[in-house]
């Protein structure tokens, strides 16, 4: 499958942003000297570092198509959802139903996006996988913290696999007039949610005042909020072109997902808190786990996918 050129010149512009991120950040690193280190601008070559990492990834997962983008969020929510269960309440009698969740479960969801099958893939995790694990759980007899157990299984499909898998099912959408382009969606989807974290990160620090939760997220100001969703959103109006969007429905469209995935990170900050970790992982340098990537894209993604689909796809 051939990109569409809009992804070419998209992917041009994160390659020049990376490059000029990477220069400013030597630049930086040399005028700290070679013997002196200071955390933030090594914690901003770590996460630069991450950036080519990851962008390299999607990049090449997009050009594959829709089986590259079902492969690699396939194996992200089964990264994600390792990292999640790993921090919850378990017991022996859970393992047929953790089996069930990760090799069943799991694999069927992301096959039922790539034949396609909307009508299941909407409702398998919700319905049948919310009904049958708990009842193979039960099976076993266990019933200390039973229903923390399976409530934790449950949201960590939810959040993991449910709301992940709707970002390549983007690819399944039918547009008029945008046929064959459906990969720029989860580019504009990553791009948006992706830099609106970065951008509220920024504003954040510059002008941050007032907390929103700060027993959530201590770092996290309306200041912060308000000034990465709205520039992000404008990134967004800007970036209609590669959308079956109007330049206004682009910012309305970015203003959503911008917000929901703001929403995502304090819903997570809050499991964080309540496990006592400030990571879900360690896998990416500078960044945390995979959730801590994900976060945000997983609860905007499942909002954009219907958005797209009840007011621009056919079906």
């Amino acid at each position: 499958m051939s990109a569409p050129d809009e992804f070419i010149y998209l992917l041009g512009g994160v390659l020049c942003v990376l490059v000029l991120a990477t220069i400013v950040a030597s630049f930086l690193k040399k005028r700290v000297g070679p013997d002196d280190a200071d955390p933030v601008i090594e914690n901003l070559v770590a996460r630069i570092n991450a950036w080519w990492a990851m962008a390299a990834l999607l990049a090449i997962a997009m050009l594959f198509g829709r089986a590259g983008a079902v492969i690699l969020f396939g194996l992200l929510s089964f990264a994600a959802m390792r990292e999640f269960l790993t921090l919850t309440a378990k017991s022996r009698a859970d393992h047929y139903a953790l089996a069930t969740a990760f090799f069943i479960v799991l694999p069927f969801q992301y096959y039922l996006v790539w034949i396609d099958w909307y009508g299941l893939y909407s409702i398998f995790i919700p319905v049948y996988a919310f009904l049958i694990l708990p009842i193979i759980s039960a099976l076993r007899g266990e019933i200390e913290n039973f229903l923390t157990r399976v409530s934790e299984t449950q949201w960590g499909l939810m959040i993991c696999v449910f709301a992940a898998s709707h970002v390549p099912a983007l690819l399944t959408l039918q547009i008029p007039g945008y046929e064959g382009k459906s990969i720029l969606l989860i580019a504009f989807l990553v791009v948006v949610v992706q830099g609106s974290d970065v951008l509220q990160y920024i504003f954040g620090k510059l002008f941050g005042r007032r907390k929103i939760a700060p027993v959530l997220s201590p770092s996290k100001t309306w200041e912060g909020f308000l000034g990465g969703a709205v520039s992000a959103s404008i990134l967004g109006a800007f970036l209609w072109w590669m959308t079956p969007f109007a330049f206004w429905q682009a910012f309305l469209v970015s203003l959503l997902i911008t917000t929901m995935g703001f929403c995502g990170g304090l819903v997570m900050s809050a499991i964080k808190r309540d496990r006592g970790v400030k990571d879900w992982g360690h896998l990416i340098a500078g960044h945390g786990g995979f959730i801590d990537r994900l976060d945000s894209v997983v609860f905007s993604a499942p909002i954009f996918f219907h958005t797209v689909r009840y007011f621009w796809s056919t079906v």
